[in-house]
C-alpha cells in the first residue's frame, strides 16, 4: 500500500519534518554502544532507594482550595508545582503517573489531584512523559488555558484542549496581571520511535505585574549559557524552580540534565533571590537517588557561601507562602 506523503510527515497532527535545536547546536543523542554502556553501569551500582525525600508533615490542602489573595508555592513532587499568583491558580508539568516505563514511582504526589482547586492555567515545559502526562490532565479541575511548547498544540487539540497557546522562545502572553513567558532550556523530547525533536523544550517565566514578583519554572535542562542570557532579559528574578535530580552518570546526562552543583552556578548565573530545588525523588530516571542530589546541593551551597536563606528546600506537599512585601 503506498501512503501519501502528507500521512507519512504527520503524526497526530505533528510536522515530522520539523525539528528543533538547543542553543549552539547542542546535541543529546546517544549510541546504542553508550545505552549499553551506561546499562551496564547501571547493573554495577547499588542504590539504597529505601531512604527517600519526605512528605510535609503539614499539607495546607483547605487553605490552598480556598485561596485567592495571597501568593504560595506548593511543591507536588518531579517538576510539578501548586502556584497561586494574582489569584490564578498555575499548575507546571502536571504528572501523577505511578510509573514512568516500568520504574514505579518512588515517592507519593504531595496532594491528590482531587484535593487541587480548580486550575485556571497550566504550563507544559516539554513532551517527555514524566513533564507531559495525559491521564493526569485529564483529572485537573476547572477549565484553564494550557501553555505549551511549540509542536505541541495539535496533541492538546485533538484531546479536545482548544484553549492552548503554543510558544517559541521567547514568546510572551498577558493574562490578567500575570506576564508569562517561554524561556529555552538545554534539553530534548520525544513521545515516540519517530517524534525526536518535532516539539520544543523550555521553561517559564511568570510575573506579576502588579507586585513585581517572579516565579522562573526552568524545566528540564542541562547547563548552558542560556541562564545568563534569561538574566540579562529578565533583571529581577525572585523565585527559581530549579532541577537538581537525574544528572547520572554524568558522561550520559550532563548535556540534558544539569547537577547539583551547575544547578548552583545557573542559579548564581540568573542573579535570581530564592533557590527551590525540583526534579529529584520521584521517578528514577537515571543512577542519582533524590538524597544524593539534595546532598551534593546543601554541600556545594555550603563551598559557595551562599545565605541560608536563599535555599528554600520544600518538603512533598509543602507550601512557601510569599510575603506581597
Amino acid at each position: 500500500m503506498i501512503r501519501s506523503t502528507k500521512y507519512l510527515n504527520c503524526w497526530w497532527g505533528i510536522d515530522l519534518r520539523k525539528r528543533y535545536e538547543n542553543l549552539d547546536r547542542v546535541e543529546n543523542n546517544h549510541s546504542f554502544k553508550s545505552l549499553s554502556q551506561w546499562r551496564k553501569e547501571r547493573r554495577s551500582k547499588v542504590k539504597n532507594l529505601s531512604i527517600q525525600i519526605p512528605q510535609a508533615e503539614e499539607k495546607e490542602i483547605e487553605t490552598l482550595q480556598l485561596n485567592r489573595e495571597k501568593a504560595s508555592i506548593t511543591w507536588i513532587g518531579h517538576s510539578t508545582f501548586l502556584i497561586q499568583l494574582d489569584g490564578l491558580n498555575i499548575i507546571t508539568d502536571p504528572v501523577w503517573a505511578k510509573w514512568q516505563g516500568t520504574d514505579k514511582r518512588l515517592t507519593n504526589p504531595g496532594l491528590a489531584i482531587e484535593d487541587l482547586p480548580e486550575m485556571d492555567i497550566v504550563v507544559i515545559s516539554h513532551g517527555h512523559y514524566d513533564h507531559l502526562d495525559f491521564r493526569s490532565i485529564r483529572r485537573l479541575r476547572g477549565n484553564p488555558t494550557y501553555y505549551v511548547p511549540h509542536g505541541l498544540k495539535s496533541l492538546f487539540v485533538k484531546r479536545g484542549y482548544h484553549k492552548t497557546i503554543e510558544a517559541n522562545w521567547w514568546d510572551s502572553f498577558n493574562n490578567q496581571n500575570l506576564k508569562i513567558s517561554f524561556v529555552p532550556a538545554q534539553h530534548w523530547t520525544r513521545r515516540s520511535l519517530f517524534d525526536t525533536n518535532t516539539s520544543h523544550w523550555g521553561g517559564w517565566m511568570i510575573e506579576e505585574t502588579s507586585t513585581q514578583q517572579s516565579i522562573y519554572f526552568v524545566g528540564d535542562t542541562g547547563y548552558f549559557r542560556g541562564f545568563k542570557e534569561i538574566a540579562e532579559r529578565f533583571n529581577s528574578i525572585n523565585f527559581v524552580l530549579m532541577p537538581i535530580g537525574a544528572y547520572e552518570p554524568e558522561w550520559f546526562m550532563k548535556n540534558s540534565h544539569i547537577n547539583p552543583e551547575d544547578a548552583v552556578k545557573a542559579f548564581r548565573d540568573l542573579n535570581a533571590s530564592i533557590f527551590i530545588p525540583m526534579h529529584y525523588g520521584a521517578y528514577r530516571l537515571a543512577d542519582d537517588t533524590g538524597p544524593e542530589a539534595l546532598g551534593r546541593l546543601y554541600k556545594e551551597w555550603e563551598q559557595q557561601k551562599l545565605s541560608k536563606e536563599q535555599l528554600r528546600v520544600l518538603n512533598i506537599g509543602g507550601t512557601l507562602w510569599i510575603d506581597a512585601d
